[in-house]
């Protein structure tokens, strides 16, 4: 899957992950800086990895679900929001005001019942102003809207605990590997 970053040229997600499973998918890449998410524990992934292939240790984290519901935020003062939907796929931005530089983004897509939320982040100048929580409430509303009723997503270490304040569970280790022959 592509994923519109030029450091993150490609993703496969494995569900359900063994050893010859990591092996095709990782035999079949062959342009750098592709990830691969494996469901499993990074010291049990380390060694199914065929060469040119690492884990990522600052990148793994946690699959989160959570129930989604309406909530209608409102940006923080300094802050304007714009949310746009293109090809099946929700973008939310925040920009500072003063300077219209970007502050925090997110996007999100909608699979039947369930909200994919992916590429949460918030500028390290703009943290601790709840901007965070207005990305995922504003792609929680959006995707409610388009009937989604399951929230889920891979967090890292430290969106985990963003996300934990606004409900989220944590249920299964994600491991992160990328391609750098």
């Amino acid at each position: 899957m592509a994923v519109g970053d030029e450091r993150l040229l490609g993703r496969h997600v494995l569900l359900e992950a063994d050893e010859a499973t990591v092996h095709q998918v990782a035999a079949a890449v062959r342009v750098p800086h592709t990830w691969m998410m494996v469901f499993a524990e990074p010291e049990v992934v380390t060694g199914w990895l065929p060469s040119g292939w690492e884990v990522d240790h600052a990148e793994t984290g946690h699959l989160m679900t959570a129930g989604l519901q309406t909530t209608r935020p409102v940006p923080p003062e300094g802050y304007t929001r714009t949310v746009e939907s293109r090809d099946g796929v929700t973008y939310v931005r925040v920009d500072d005001a003063a300077t219209g530089d970007p502050a925090a983004s997110g996007q999100a897509a909608v699979l039947g019942e369930t909200a994919v939320m992916d590429r949460i982040l918030t500028q390290e100048a703009h943290r601790r102003r709840g901007l965070g929580s207005l990305v995922m409430r504003t792609l929680a509303d959006s995707t409610v809207a388009a009937g989604a009723t399951l929230g889920l997503l891979g967090a890292t270490p430290q969106g985990r605990a963003l996300y934990e304040t606004l409900g989220w569970k944590a249920h299964s280790i994600l491991t992160e590997c990328v391609y750098r022959p």
